[in-house]
């Protein structure tokens, strides 16, 4: 059996084995309603607090402006939905970016369709969005400014302290921030930028499926999209997800204290690839700026269908994922790399590779032979 290599890290990671530990431990022993009075409520209560201090920490906030949630989805929808309805009072215009992440891009949609007025700012061919392109589309009625940290394609570190700094004489504009591919990854500065509303996931950083947060900074308000319980005060109605949560605690507490060592081992191997991939095939574009965060390297091989290149590294036991995703009527290329402006020959050929700080130096060497041998084969293919 080959030995699989596993290099789609911004999709998901791997669970510690302590996270695991954790959750098991939570399911077997110490299953209580955190609501419920008795003894086992208080210890799952306690679990789930302990968690939140460790959330909190990672961002450096007060674990009172910590909401669990379902998801990294959840959270982003619960600061756009939430905000929107919130402040209607002061407007109904929102701004965020052609770059976004589905789950922000759709929601602003949705909004749209209800009738608020939504800018998107598009990004330059380094995928970074322009300060500038944000300060004038910004206007008295806008009530929510929404950009990414990290984008999740490309990896582009996104200009946020600059756009805070232009927010921060604006109160009546909130500065949402989807931070899903940022944690554990780059410093995130909460306090320093501005930011109001900032979104995490757990199966980011080694730890569940299932669970996410949304950072709330204390004074904003936010309508509600579950009403029950209360939990979550008042914010997330709905039994919270205790295994899943103390899971996220404990994933978020190993990543932090080692993401000094893993950001510069994850980048020096990016950086290795991009100039490898570069040295070793023509006709490819790095999409990647160098200044992004260090776990993700976007390139386009011309001549290539995407899809195709990544079915075909699955077969040398090497797992990535594409830029694009075509269907049988239609090709649905990277809405990211469109808004970047690259064309068509080079958005078709485009994949993603998303690292950990446990991929080696010799698990990067076989992709560069696998890379090499699959695109010249599908190049000649594509001839005939």
């Amino acid at each position: 059996m080959k030995q699989e290599i596993y290099l789609d890290n911004s999709a998901t990671t791997k669970p510690y084995p302590e996270v695991i530990a954790s959750m098991v431990a939570m399911m077997e022993a110490n299953y209580g309603n955190p609501s419920s009075l008795h003894k086992k409520g208080l210890v799952a209560e306690k679990e789930v607090d302990k968690a939140r201090e460790r959330v909190a920490k990672a961002l450096a906030v007060k674990k009172t402006e910590i909401v669990f949630t379902s998801s990294g989805t959840e959270a982003n929808h619960l600061a756009l939905f939430g905000a929107a309805e919130q402040y209607i009072s002061r407007g109904k215009h929102i701004i965020t970016t052609g770059i976004e992440h589905a789950c922000v891009y759709d929601a602003a949609k949705a909004l749209e369709a209800r009738g608020w007025q939504v800018t998107f700012v598009g990004a330059g061919a380094d995928g970074l969005v322009s300060v500038d392109s944000v300060k004038a589309a910004w206007r008295e009625d806008t009530v929510l400014v929404s950009v990414m940290y990290v984008n999740n394609e490309t990896g582009a570190l996104q200009p946020i302290r600059e756009i805070g700094a232009f927010l921060k004489d604006k109160p009546k504009t909130l500065f949402h921030v989807d931070a899903v591919q940022a944690l554990g990854k780059v410093p995130i500065k909460i306090k320093e930028t501005g930011i109001d509303l900032l979104a995490v996931s757990a199966h980011k950083i080694h730890g569940p499926k299932g669970v996410g947060a949304l950072y709330v900074r204390d004074g904003v308000k936010l309508t509600p999209m579950f009403y029950g319980g209360g939990q979550e005060k008042g914010l997330r109605s709905g039994t919270e997800n205790v295994p899943g949560i103390v899971g996220f605690g404990v994933a978020v507490e190993r990543t932090m204290k080692e993401m000094p060592q893993a950001a510069g081992q994850m980048r020096e191997l990016r950086d290795y690839l991009a100039g490898e991939i570069t040295a070793r095939i023509p006709d490819v574009r790095i999409n990647t700026p160098n200044d992004a965060a260090p776990h993700v390297l976007n390139v386009s091989f011309e001549g290539v269908r995407g899809e195709v290149l990544v079915h075909t590294l699955e077969t040398h036991g090497l797992f990535v994922s594409t830029g694009s995703a075509c269907s049988s009527k239609e090709k649905i290329y990277s809405r990211v790399l469109k808004v970047m402006g690259l064309p068509e020959k080079q958005l078709e050929g485009a994949i993603r590779i998303s690292l950990d700080a446990a991929n080696t130096r010799e698990e990067a060497d076989q992709l560069l032979a696998a890379l090499k041998s699959s695109v010249e084969d599908l190049r000649l293919f594509s001839r005939r």
